[in-house]
């Protein structure tokens, strides 16, 4: 599993992002429950809708 953390601004607010061969899961870095669960092909289109 690889897990990154990004923030900005300085307010500690984070995300973090896991992902493994099937999945990609991401959480609040403060409030680490729930976690959403994502296919890898329905991150790729969270990700082209939303960037």
């Amino acid at each position: 599993m690889k897990s990154s953390t990004s923030g900005s601004g300085g307010n500690d607010d984070c995300v973090e992002v896991a992902t493994t061969l099937g999945h990609v899961f991401l959480r609040d870095s403060k409030f680490p429950h729930p976690v959403l669960a994502f296919t890898h092909t329905a991150w790729g289109a969270f990700l082209e809708t939303h960037s």
